[in-house]
C-alpha cells in the first residue's frame, strides 16, 4: 500500500503539479503578468506562497519515501526563483522516486518514523503515511493548485486529478 502511494500516486501528482506550472506560465504571458508575481502569490497573509507550497510538496513526497525505505533523500537549497526553477525541482523529485522499487518498502508499516521537530516523537510507518505524510503532500498540491485558481490560472478538477488508468467496460 505505501509503494503504491510513493511510487505511483505521488509522481502522477508532482507531474499535474509542473503542468499546472505550465499552464500558470501561459496565463502569465497572455496577461503580461511577470510569474515571480505568481509564485510569490497565496491565499491569506499568514500563508506560504506558491513557491513554497511546491517546495513544500516536493520535500514532502522525497522524505516521505526516505523515511518509510531507510534510503537518503536528495537535498535541494531552496533557491528556485522562476517557474522553471520550480518544474526543475518537481522533475528532480519525480526521478529520484522512481529509483525506488517495491522492495525498498519491505517493513514501510512497521519502520519508526521521527523527525526533529517531534521532539523524540515517533510514529509508525502507516501511521506517518496515513496522519502525516499523504495528508501533507496533498495539502500542499492542493494549495499551490487554489493559489493559481485564485490568480485567474485556468485549472479545473481534470488538472487537478490528471490522466485517469481508464478501460472500456470489458476491463480492457
Amino acid at each position: 500500500m505505501l509503494h503504491d502511494t510513493v511510487l505511483a500516486q505521488f509522481p502522477k501528482m508532482l507531474q499535474n503539479l509542473s503542468l499546472f506550472l505550465d499552464k500558470a506560465a501561459a496565463y502569465a504571458d497572455s496577461k503580461k503578468v511577470d510569474t515571480g508575481v505568481l509564485l510569490g502569490s497565496r491565499l491569506a497573509p499568514d500563508q506560504f506562497p506558491l513557491l513554497r507550497q511546491i517546495q513544500i510538496a516536493c520535500d514532502t513526497a522525497k522524505n516521505g519515501a526516505a523515511y518509510l525505505t531507510g534510503k537518503a533523500a536528495p537535498s535541494h537549497d531552496d533557491q528556485e526563483t522562476t517557474l522553471a526553477d520550480a518544474k526543475a525541482r518537481i522533475a528532480k523529485v519525480i526521478e529520484h522516486l522512481g529509483t525506488f522499487t517495491v522492495k525498498d518498502f519491505t517493513g514501510a508499516e512497521t519502520r519508526r518514523v521521527s523527525q526533529p521537530r517531534w521532539a523524540g516523537k515517533s510514529l509508525s510507518g502507516s501511521e506517518y503515511a496515513e496522519q502525516h505524510m499523504i495528508p501533507n503532500f496533498y495539502f500542499h498540491v492542493t494549495t499551490a493548485y487554489a493559489i493559481l485558481r485564485h490568480n485567474g490560472v485556468d485549472l479545473g478538477k481534470k488538472d487537478y486529478l490528471g490522466a485517469m488508468p481508464f478501460a472500456d467496460p470489458t476491463g480492457t
